[in-house]
Formats: structure tokens, sequence, C-alpha cells
């Protein structure tokens, strides 16, 4: 078929005057072409006739009533769904070959006369109004920290006008997470939008109860910054499309960027951070020119940041520990039966007795997690040695494998004292030097002695030099003497005429049988 743009081609060159012969040559075409397309004054694509009859006869012509019904009454029913149906009710009539004519019919249907579909109504954004933040799991990059998997999530604030955007590093979704990053946001922006949305995530909305629409700690938060709250309707994540999209985009440009740096592994947390860090601030750049304009429209920040932790009023237990958000954790022996408040953040928990700070933990994620310190529960423990075997939180009380090996080794010498012998040497670290007694155990278990607290104590009092770890080589193998081993012919033909006599192998050192096995 002759395109359009031959032809614009051909009235062009006539219209110059040229002969028609030769402005159907230059065109691309016959002059008898040429000449229907000088007199008719059309393009090719006009003169084409819209295709409005069907070819061959609708296998489906006869079933069609029945198939609309169904969809009507329920319009989530498939095509292949139907089609396999269709085929139980009327066996042999309709073969597999023609499954494709029949998902162009329903797609028609559907298209004409099936129920209206959901519309999506793009907005128009103006600057300083609406920030929008979520988390998203970031573990698909596969980063490490010193060789081992660094699973995390980042909080992700996103201004919707500008496109301007801040990422956190967090581990839960939880309130503590969203208040840090938000603020942490804020800050590096310098201003305050009018609204926030999020997506219904529980450190925000409350989905439990439509007594009120947000958590009282968000509603605080919210009202500490003089910003506006919004949420999406359930299941609607479109609603919160501007932080969505740039999920994707923001975790393509950090892979893009770990590529371009030759490793995934950080020395450390902080350092994987800074690099974020100059990431954010280089997409950023990008932004400047609609981040100025939006500026001008942020309010002002509060004079201070608002404390991004939960307060919590809990009892130490008879067990010397206590229960936070699902979790346990030690506490000194000391604050049994005492009341303590414990400030919750996103990553560690600050525990107040008598208006000081008692202790620091680590968060735990999850449930039914733990955090023992030994040195919390010794001194009873070594009062109450029978305690140890079957001790509830027995497996945190091993420091290190080293510490886990030595009871062992102390089981199998004598199991009646080896919860005694154990404890003495765990009170040893807990008093003198964890680190000292972790050596001692090193050289004491590659000794054929007894392991026992007396001997450590008397290797803790000698002051020896203790050695430094063994490191294992390995000392690379030469391949070549494979190579050399397929090309000798005594070996290789050894089955048949390659090996005349006894003397032949012995150079091998190996029998005929041994090298027929081996192959």
């Amino acid at each position: 078929m002759i395109e359009d743009r031959k032809v614009v081609r051909l009235w062009k060159h006539l219209r110059t005057g040229m002969p028609l012969w030769k402005a159907a040559t230059r065109s691309g075409m016959d002059e008898k072409t040429a000449r229907k397309y000088r007199d008719s004054k059309k393009l090719p694509s006009e003169e084409v006739v819209a295709h409005s009859w069907r070819t061959r006869p609708d296998p489906f012509a006869e079933v069609w009533g029945g198939v609309y019904e169904l969809l009507e009454e329920n319009p989530r029913l498939e095509a292949k769904t139907l089609f396999a149906w269709l085929q139980r009710e009327q066996p042999g009539k309709f073969q597999d070959g023609q499954l494709r004519t029949f998902q162009r019919g329903v797609k028609a249907w559907r298209a004409t006369c099936g129920a209206a579909k959901e519309v999506f109504f793009s907005q128009v954004h103006h600057p300083g109004r609406l920030c929008a933040s979520d988390f998203t799991h970031m573990n698909s990059l596969e980063v490490t920290i010193l060789g081992q998997p660094f699973e995390h999530l980042v909080y992700h604030f996103v201004l919707t006008y500008s496109n301007w955007e801040w990422a956190n590093i967090c581990f839960s979704e939880s309130f503590e997470s969203l208040s840090e990053g938000m603020q942490n946001a804020l800050w590096e922006l310098g201003g305050v939008p009018e609204r926030h949305r999020t997506d219904r995530m529980s450190a925000a909305v409350n989905n439990l109860s439509t007594d009120k629409e947000f958590t009282k700690r968000y509603e605080t938060l919210m009202n500490h910054y003089g910003m506006t709250r919004e949420k999406i309707q359930a299941g609607k994540a479109n609603e919160n499309g501007d932080v969505e999209s740039l999920h994707g985009h923001f975790k393509n440009a950090v892979d893009q960027a770990l590529m371009l740096r030759g490793s995934r592994d950080f020395e450390s947390r902080e350092a994987y951070a800074m690099f974020l860090r100059e990431l954010l601030h280089q997409k950023n750049l990008g932004r400047s020119e609609r981040l100025d304009e939006e500026r001008s429209y942020l309010r002002s920040l509060p004079g201070a940041r608002q404390e991004s932790y939960k307060r919590l009023r809990v009892r130490v237990n008879t067990c010397s520990v206590i229960r936070v958000a699902r979790n346990t954790y030690s506490l000194d022996s000391r604050l049994i039966g005492e009341h303590v408040w414990v400030h919750v953040y996103a990553e560690h928990l600050n525990v107040h007795y008598g208006q000081k700070i008692v202790e620091r933990l680590p968060r735990l994620y999850g449930r039914n997690k733990r955090h023992i310190n030994y040195r919390h529960v010794i001194d009873s423990l070594v009062r109450k040695p029978g305690a140890f075997e079957n001790y509830r939180y027995r497996e945190e009380l091993f420091p290190s494998s080293r510490f886990r090996m030595a009871y062992d080794a102390m089981v199998e010498q004598c199991r009646s004292t080896a919860s005694k012998e154990y404890l003495q040497v765990l009170e040893l670290a807990a008093k003198e030097n964890e680190s000292a007694v972790d050596d001692a155990l090193r050289v004491l278990l590659d000794q054929d002695g007894p392991l026992t607290a007396d001997a450590v104590k008397a290797f803790l009092a000698s002051d020896q030099d203790v050695p430094s770890v063994t490191e294992v080589m390995v000392e690379e193998m030469d391949l070549s003497i494979f190579d050399e081993l397929l090309d000798d012919k005594e070996v290789c033909n050894g089955i048949g005429h390659g090996c005349q006599d006894a003397s032949e192998w012995s150079l091998t050192g190996a029998s005929p049988t041994d090298v027929s096995g081996g192959l």
C-alpha cells in the first residue's frame, strides 16, 4: 500500500511543473498509480473503507445471550472460566483454539455494555499545600554492613508539588519511626506545608475505632507543626500516589548508585546513611526551581522538635524482667518490684527510675523477642545454680559461642556440677573482664586438662600471654596437575594397550583395577 508521505511528495513535485513520469519516479511509485492520486486529490488513508462486516460466521452466536446474562450477574467472571463452562455444557462443540475469539467477544461486551469502570482524576498540585509519606522495604537491594545482611525500611517523605523527597532509615512502621522520619524531613526542608497525607498506617490512623479518626499521638505531632491531617480510603493506594510512585524511583536510583559504587557493602550504618543522604541531595538538585517556588509558601518551623518516644510505666517482675510492646527485657535485680518509666524510641529504650536513666536497651521488633543481660541476674543464679539448666532464658546467658562450648565441655566432664562451674565463670566475666574470660576459655578448650572455674581464675591470675587466634591457611591447589593426569597416556589408556606391565602402573601408584573403578 502506498503511504501518505509518498503521495504528498508526489503532489509537491507536480506543483513545481515536473512531468508526471518524473514526479512518480522521485516519489517511489508507478506512473499509473501517480496518475490515480493526482486525479483523485485524496491521500491513501482517506480512501480506506472502514471494515464493518465479519469475514467469517461467529461460532458463538448461539451462546452469547447466556454468556451475557452470566456476566451481568457476576461481572468479575473471566472469559477463560466462561469458555470452560461452555465446553462442559456443549461437549465437543468448542475447541481450545477458539478461546482467543471468545475472549475478544467478552472484551467487546465489557467495553460497550459492561459495568462502568472507576475513573481516576488527575489532580493539580499547589505549592506548599500538601506533603505525603509512607514506609517502604529496602531488602530487595541486598545492602550489607560488614558483610552481614542489613534488613531495613525507609520512611519516605515527599512534597507533592516540587517532588522534593527525603528518607530516613528505620526498622518498623511504628509511630516513633514516623515521628522521627517526618521531623527529620521537615527540619531538613526548613519549613512546614499545610497538610500531611498518609495511607491507613496504624501509627497514624485509628483503624480499630470510628470514634477518633487518628491516634492521639499522631494528632499531637500534627498540632505541634500546625499541619492538617489526611488519610486515604482503605484499599485506595492511588490516593497516595505521589509517594507510592516515588518509592520505585527512589529504590531504582539507590540500586543504580550501588552499581556505580561497585559494592553493596558498607563499613557501618552511618556510612550507608551518608550514602543515602548524598543521593537524595543529588536528586533534589533537579527540583530546585520548583522547590524555591514552594518554599515561599511554607510556614515556619516551631521553636523545637517534639520528642519521638512513647512513655510507659511498667513494673519489674520477680524474674527481673519487664514486658514492653510484647517483648522481654532484663533489668538489674535491684529493681525487682519497682515501677520504672520506659521511653520507647524508634530504635532504643531508655529506662528511668528516680528521674535518672538507669538502662539504655536496644529496641526489639516483632513479638516474643527477648534481650537478657546476664549481668542483671548472675548474682542470684550463682546462689541458685540448680535453676540454670531449665531457665527460660538460658540461651541468652552465653555471651559468645566460646561460653557455650565451655558449658558443653563442663557437661561432658560432670553434668551434676556443670551449671555451678559455668555460672562461676560467667560471674568472672561480669565482675572482671568478659573479653579476658573469653580468651582464657579459648586457651583452656585447646588443652586436654579439665575445664573449671578455678582453671579460668588461675589463667587470669597468671597474666599469661594469650596466643593469637590461629589462622587456617589453605594452600591454593595447582589445577594443572589434573591436565597432566589426563594427558598421561599411560593412565588414560591403562585399560587396554596403554600399560604393558605392572612396572608401568607403579609410576602412578595405582593398579589397573583402581583406575578403571575411578573412571
